[in-house]
């Protein structure tokens, strides 16, 4: 086992708030105004130059002065996933610097974000996708809630769109079109490294304890799916979106006597779901596994922090590698959290498909996406092409101690899963 030690790995929710509080309408970014164009600062450029000669500085790149490609990014900065959107426009700023070597351009033409806040709903959500579509975009990418996705995917089909999901898990989104990818994992694979936490699943009862959500239900047939094809009896608890008090739910959880709780949790109420687990006993009787949550929620899991056996999709210390890197350079490592390579592997597939194919050219683009093997954050990742199921490495991991200070907790990643150990079947 590898162990690693967060240092200031804080989530900046008032941070980023503060930087995309315009984002609750529609917001420009243009990637090549914060990038200096770097000179040798010992040699004067001639005034005409024939054509450069060996030993000579190397010729600088086209100026990034073609027409803008400007691309919709529909995601939650507000409501119930804010934290979430905002942490993958970081990412999406950060890889569209790495994918483009810092010119924020393709083939000279410089790269906008159109970025509008979804406040997680999916009718505005469509509404602003309409919008888009309307100014002539051709790419959207974004979706936070599992919710969005299921409604933008369609809408893509629908206008030509290619469409890239960014955090949204559910399992739904993978080979609903050919016209939608995504640039995150799925609930399938979520599961799936669970499993690996578990040694005797045959015969055992499984709990999937969830939000009544898109999101809740793609876990719970994700579980039914992996462990309840292995044998367990699956069973599943669901707590409206609108709860404030769950020890009804987590009684029901404790009626059931089971073997593993699968908690799948995502918001602001999860601090208060925790807590009442803990106040319930749930951890002291019970296995229970769930996801390694954004950074700021770590202090949250309490005295049982390390009584849980965790997987995880990202955790900043979790890969090592040169891209991975980057990510924690460029957008800082206080910064960085569960869903930052979201955006970053959302600005590689974008910087990807423009590069093979004009903007105005769909299938172009849809062509140079699928079967593509690229190295992202998370290690070597590939999109099947026939389903575009998002192929990636998978974490597993152990809380060692628990603090009121997320810096001061302690991570030991217990394996790094490779992409086939997860891999989702073929949807359809």
């Amino acid at each position: 086992m590898a162990r690693v030690r967060l240092r200031s790995v804080l989530a900046a929710v008032g941070a980023s708030a503060l930087l995309l509080a315009a984002c609750n309408g529609t917001e420009t970014e243009t990637a090549t105004d914060e990038t200096p164009t770097e000179t040798d600062a010992s040699e004067e450029a001639p005034e005409a130059p024939e054509a450069p000669e060996d030993g000579d500085e190397e010729a600088e790149a086209p100026a990034a002065d073609g027409e803008p490609i400007r691309i919709g990014i529909i995601t939650s900065t507000s409501g119930f996933l804010g934290t979430y959107g905002n942490a993958y426009l970081d990412g999406l700023e950060a890889g569209l610097d790495y994918a483009t070597d810092g010119s924020g351009a393709v083939n000279g033409r410089p790269i906008e974000f159109e970025i509008v806040d979804d406040g997680g709903e999916p009718d505005q959500a469509i509404s602003a996708a309409v919008d888009l579509v309307g100014q002539g975009i051709t790419i959207l990418a974004g979706a936070v809630s599992s919710g969005v996705a299921v409604q933008l995917a369609p809408f893509a089909e629908e206008n030509e769109l290619l469409f890239i999901s960014g955090p949204a898990a559910t399992d739904a989104v993978t080979g609903i079109n050919q016209y939608t990818f995504r640039s995150g994992r799925q609930s399938y694979q979520d599961v799936a490294a669970a499993a690996s936490l578990v040694d005797e699943i045959d015969g055992s009862t499984v709990v999937a304890f969830v939000q009544d959500s898109e999101f809740g239900s793609a876990n719970i047939a994700a579980v039914d799916a992996v462990l309840g094809a292995e044998g367990a009896n699956v069973e599943a608890v669901e707590v409206p979106l609108s709860a404030t008090e769950f020890t009804p739910f987590v009684q029901q959880v404790a009626d059931l006597d089971p073997d593993l709780v699968f908690v799948a949790w995502a918001g602001d109420t999860t601090p208060a779901m925790w807590e009442t687990m803990e106040q319930q006993g749930i951890f002291e009787n019970y296995t229970v596994t769930t996801g390694l949550g954004d950074v700021a929620t770590w202090p949250l899991y309490g005295p049982a922090g390390p009584d849980i056996l965790f997987l995880s999709h990202y955790y900043s210390t979790a890969p090592d590698n040169d891209v991975n890197s980057f990510l924690i350079d460029a957008v800082g490592a206080d910064n960085v959290d569960l869903f930052t390579p979201d955006g970053f592997v959302a600005a590689q597939m974008i910087v990807q498909a423009l590069s093979e194919a004009d903007p105005e050219d769909v299938d172009g683009m849809i062509s140079a996406l699928e079967g593509w093997t690229f190295e992202a954050p998370k290690g070597t990742t590939t999109i099947r092409a026939s389903d575009h199921a998002m192929l990636q490495p998978m974490f597993t991991a152990s809380m060692l101690n628990i603090d009121d200070d997320p810096a001061n907790i302690e991570v030991e990643t217990v394996e790094i899963l490779p992409p086939e150990a997860t891999e989702p079947p073929e949807a359809g």
